[in-house]
């Protein structure tokens, strides 16, 4: 669905823009020495915008250092206290995040937005669903009734910014429920052109957040709706920006580089396929491959190898300790497997040289 363009940084976020990868650190911000290190390995991972905690005044200076040490746009996540974004902003945010369950006074807000306004960065409103007051003795709210005050918040929120000439908002509703988080996502794309930044909130460690995540992530782009992601995992954040390249690659929506497809393996197979993948995912993840859009087969047997890899742009259907080599349809050579990577690989190096 068509939104507003804005800028954070040197990235364009919604209108006909590629939805942009955000992660967070999780370091301690003042710590500028391991804050920035963390950013530069997931810059390395494919990280598009970083958020940094800001606690404290000493967070919010230590963002000058840090970005002077990186290349990728700085958003300061702002909590409580609204004199800690207009420090962000004093020491080169490139963008702030407010969340309007703790940031809810009216002169508070327009501080902010003057200081946004003078310096042309934007500013992520970021609802969040435990951020939501509830009334005392009140019973949870069912994922219906969340995601419309989910939504009422922010509309009401947006009023204050749009009554002082500032739309350089971008919008977030996340939920740790995932049918919450698709509900207010999906009601608020219906009343707002704003961009808006989706996730799923504290969906919890790497295998069952990487479930929620891309069930939630996943039906809202298949959708059309969402301009930026950040899949929000307790773990390692590279595994976060691994994760929003997943997705995005596997809708089709951005491409980043080789893709792998290869079969469970069952008691037809012949082969070691599990080592053979694992090789080939190493060898191909490498950085002289990054910027080739081959979707490679590894298979590992006669029901659907030959299918796949015929399918693919080069392919391997194994047999019994051997496997074809395919390229654009074609089977090129039988091979035993001890050389299929090998080979496998020969035929990637072709393809850079064209």
């Amino acid at each position: 669905m068509a939104t507003r363009q804005i800028k954070v940084g040197k990235f364009k976020i919604g209108g006909n823009a590629p939805v942009v990868i955000q992660s967070m650190t999780k370091t301690d911000t003042r710590d500028v020495f391991r804050t920035v290190r963390q950013i530069r390995e997931l810059e390395k991972t494919g990280c598009e915008i970083i958020r940094v905690a800001i606690k404290d005044t000493h967070s919010a200076r230590s963002i000058r250092r840090i970005k002077n040490s990186i290349s990728i746009p700085i958003v300061a996540d702002i909590h409580f206290d609204y004199k800690l974004a207009l420090a962000s902003i004093d020491n080169g945010a490139d963008k702030i995040r407010l969340n309007p369950g703790n940031i809810y006074k009216e002169k508070d807000i327009i501080s902010v937005i003057k200081a946004a306004k003078a310096n042309r960065i934007p500013v992520r409103i970021g609802i969040n669903s435990g951020s939501i007051k509830v009334e005392r003795g009140m019973q949870p709210m069912g994922h219906k009734k969340m995601s419309d005050a989910m939504v009422k918040e922010a509309l009401g929120y947006i009023k204050t910014f749009e009554k002082k000439g500032f739309y350089d908002i971008i919008v977030s509703l996340k939920a740790s429920d995932v049918m919450t988080t698709i509900d207010a996502y999906r009601k608020f794309s219906k009343k707002s052109e704003y961009p808006l930044h989706l996730g799923v909130t504290a969906a919890g460690p790497v295998l069952s957040g990487l479930v929620k995540s891309s069930i939630g992530i996943g039906i809202l782009l298949s959708e059309g709706i969402g301009d930026t992601i950040r899949v929000s995992l307790t773990g390692d954040p590279r595994e976060e920006v691994v994760a929003a390249k997943n997705i995005l690659q596997a809708l089709g929506l951005r491409r980043f580089g080789c893709e792998i497809i290869s079969c469970p393996t069952c008691g037809r197979c012949q082969i070691d396929l599990q080592r053979i993948v694992k090789e080939a995912e190493n060898k191909i993840s490498r950085v002289e491959f990054k910027d080739l859009n081959l979707k490679i087969a590894i298979m590992g047997c006669e029901v659907n190898g030959p299918g796949e890899a015929k399918d693919a742009d080069i392919g391997i259907a194994c047999g019994k300790k051997s496997g074809a080599l395919f390229k654009k349809g074609k089977i090129l050579k039988t091979l035993p497997e001890k050389d299929l990577v090998k080979t496998l690989l020969k035929e990637i190096y072709k393809s850079i040289k064209g």
